[in-house]
């Protein structure tokens, strides 16, 4: 009765007994998998490297080719030097009109802003029945004084005539003689005070000073104006503009009256050419900038008050232009890539104006070097290089 308890016991213990032996095999499988695995892949990383160590010449060409650039052969010619900047528009010659009279009330204005006047040119007609009034009166006591002037005269001629018969005395005579002289006088007066009055009623009308391009306005029919009314029109004499450039010390100093100067407004593609009438004398303390006036024609695309932007002619010099990807700058300053041998060298310059042409080289290019025209961001001093010709465009 007690065997088949030890038996059932026994037969357990030898399951488990070979269930410990499989673990302990498929562990050593395991780890004799990885170590294989280890060694193939010490092994494939050590054929790798003799392989490149003893490959022939040539072989991975593609890793270790050049690169290849674009280059310029850098000429030297003649570059114009400009100055650019920014400024205001305004009339090189703006005369405000008010009223020179006495005044009134507004009947008409003959003009709108934009309008083209000639000198002594009506712009307002102010209202005149007081005057007109005042100037006939003045033109009727005109011709009392002068009847006035022919009965004195009369009367001293007859005087003349009596006085050697002895009828009228020598006194008398010249009483008569006086009072010719006084009423012949009281007519020049009163003529100087009907010419007054003309002329004051003449100066009741605003009118233009000069030729010139009508460019506010501020007055309307039935107002009532005086001199103390203030400006009533401005007018751009002879239509003529102006652009104050802003320039710093150092650019102001290199620009003389006559330089030549295209000024494009904003809002506008076109530029209109003109010519520098007036350089500042002074320097603002404050900015250390200065104005540089340049006189331009009238252009309906010149608007007083409006911004623009100028560039202005200074000269010429000598110098390389190159295109502005070829110019590369860092701490040290500006510099290119010249191709010397195959590689890659650093050349140190000085550059000049910048303009739709390119960047212009004013030191450090002798003339015939291959210049790197793009990408020189790319490279460092001294890589080996490919040289392709290219031109500037």
């Amino acid at each position: 009765m007690n065997f088949e308890p030890h038996l059932a016991g026994d037969l357990r213990a030898a399951e488990a007994d070979i269930e410990g032996a499989g673990r302990a095999r498929a562990r050593r499988r395991i780890l004799i998998a990885a170590a294989v695995g280890v060694l193939a892949l010490f092994a494939i990383a050590l054929w790798s490297g003799w392989h490149r160590l003893n490959a022939p010449e040539g072989a991975g060409k593609n890793r270790t080719e050049a690169p290849t650039v674009t280059t310029i052969v850098a000429t030297q010619s003649a570059i114009g030097r400009s100055v650019s900047g920014t400024g205001v528009l305004a009339a090189r010659r703006d005369m405000p009109v008010g009223v020179v009279g006495e005044g009134g009330r507004v009947l008409s204005v003959l003009v709108e802003p934009g309008t083209w006047v000639r000198a002594g040119q009506t712009l307002a007609v102010i209202e005149r029945s007081v005057q007109t009034e005042q100037t006939a009166a003045l033109a009727a006591q005109v011709e009392v004084a002068r009847a006035n002037a022919k009965l004195a005269e009369a009367n001293l001629g007859r005087a003349r005539a009596l006085v050697g018969n002895g009828f009228i005395s020598r006194a008398d005579l010249e009483t008569r003689i006086a009072n010719r002289d006084a009423a012949a006088a009281q007519v020049n007066v009163v003529i100087a005070q009907l010419n007054q009055a003309r002329a004051s009623m003449a100066r009741l009308d605003v009118r233009s000073p000069a030729d010139g391009l009508v460019l506010t306005r501020t007055v309307e029919p039935g107002q009532v104006v005086s001199g103390g009314s203030g400006v009533l029109f401005r007018i751009a004499m002879k239509g003529e503009m102006e652009m104050q450039l802003a320039l710093n010390e150092g650019d102001l100093a290199g620009i003389r009256v006559g330089d030549r100067g295209s000024v494009t407004p904003v809002g506008s593609s076109k530029p209109v050419t003109g010519s520098v009438w007036q350089v500042a004398p002074v320097v603002d303390p404050q900015t250390r900038q200065g104005r540089v006036r340049i006189l331009l024609s009238y252009d309906p695309s010149l608007r007083p008050g409006a911004f623009a932007s100028a560039v202005v002619s200074t000269g010429t010099s000598t110098g390389v232009m190159l295109p502005e990807s070829a110019v590369q700058s860092d701490g040290k300053g500006n510099f290119v890539y010249v191709v010397s041998d195959g590689r890659a060298m650093r050349r140190a310059v000085t550059t000049g104006a910048v303009t739709d042409a390119g960047v212009a080289v004013i030191s450090g290019l002798s003339g015939g070097e291959q210049v790197v025209a793009t990408a020189g961001g790319f490279l460092s001093p001294g890589d080996k290089v490919k040289a392709v010709r290219g031109s500037v465009r």
